[in-house]
């Protein structure tokens, strides 16, 4: 197995709101992948004292140690139970109903001997590539599909559309919402890598357009994350000045990508 990982803040001056690992659990069968990209609220209350890195890496501690130790247990399941245990260790001291209360999106998966695993809550990426080269996207494309009207405002997306049915969903803090990801199981030996994206890194793809995921995949597997990052900051900084891609949308976000060769 080989892994390569990249997390790279958008701003030197904010910490970085994602968070990633590699488990590989000690019996040698199998390992799994963690990525959360924290959602950056808006000016204003959230209801709740700890930032979004706060949230991020303990809900990704939680889903690291479940995901390696609860073989029994599904990523779905997994991500419930991480989701209610992190939300434990602050509902005494925050208003967790609070549409703004810390929240991320997930891509998870695990494999062992025989299957591989995954799961993607909102808008981060998970890409599988199959023997034969063939790269499928594993997407949750609820938010993508919301027509922009809809997504004008914050307070429209937090009143009508954030953790609402006919809207989309985060890992914020309740557990059901496990239940609404994109999740599914293959057999091992159909996947022979992966790549866990965060929504800052596959703009290379989804707002740049410089190649398609299978693209994108291809220049993992050559030049590495450390490449990919690269050339999104490159893109990034170019499209400054027109906005010709980014809109409303933050010059440089949080960019983190786990590549693993199975």
């Amino acid at each position: 197995m080989r892994t390569d990982l990249v997390s790279e803040p958008g701003d030197a001056n904010r910490p970085n709101e994602d968070f990633a690992g590699v488990g590989l659990p000690a019996s040698g069968q199998g390992g799994c992948v963690i990525l959360l990209d924290g959602v950056t609220p808006p000016r204003g209350a959230t209801g709740c004292t700890h930032s979004v890195p706060w949230f991020t890496s303990r809900l990704g501690g939680a889903l690291t140690e479940l995901a390696v130790s609860g073989r029994d247990l599904t990523l779905p399941e997994i991500l419930s139970r991480g989701i209610a245990r992190t939300a434990g260790a602050h509902a005494g001291t925050c208003d967790l109903s609070h549409p703004r209360t810390p929240q991320a999106t997930v891509a998870l998966t695990r494999w062992s001997a025989d299957l591989v695993e995954y799961l993607v809550l909102s808008d981060a990426a998970l890409l599988l590539q199959a023997p034969d080269g063939t790269v499928t996207a594993v997407l949750d494309d609820r938010l993508a599909r919301l027509p922009r009207s809809a997504l004008a405002t914050d307070a429209l997306v937090d009143a009508n559309l954030r953790n609402r049915e006919g809207g989309f969903f985060t890992a914020a803090a309740d557990p059901s919402v496990a239940a609404r990801a994109v999740a599914g199981t293959l057999p091992r030996g159909r996947v022979r890598a992966l790549a866990a994206l965060s929504d800052g890194a596959a703009r290379w793809t989804e707002r740049f357009r410089e190649g398609d995921w299978a693209d994108l995949f291809a220049l993992l597997a050559k030049e590495g994350a450390r490449s990919l990052v690269d050339r999104v900051r490159g893109l990034e900084s170019a499209d400054r000045e027109e906005r010709a891609f980014l809109g409303r949308g933050k010059t440089h976000d949080d960019a983190t990508v786990v590549y693993a060769e199975l």
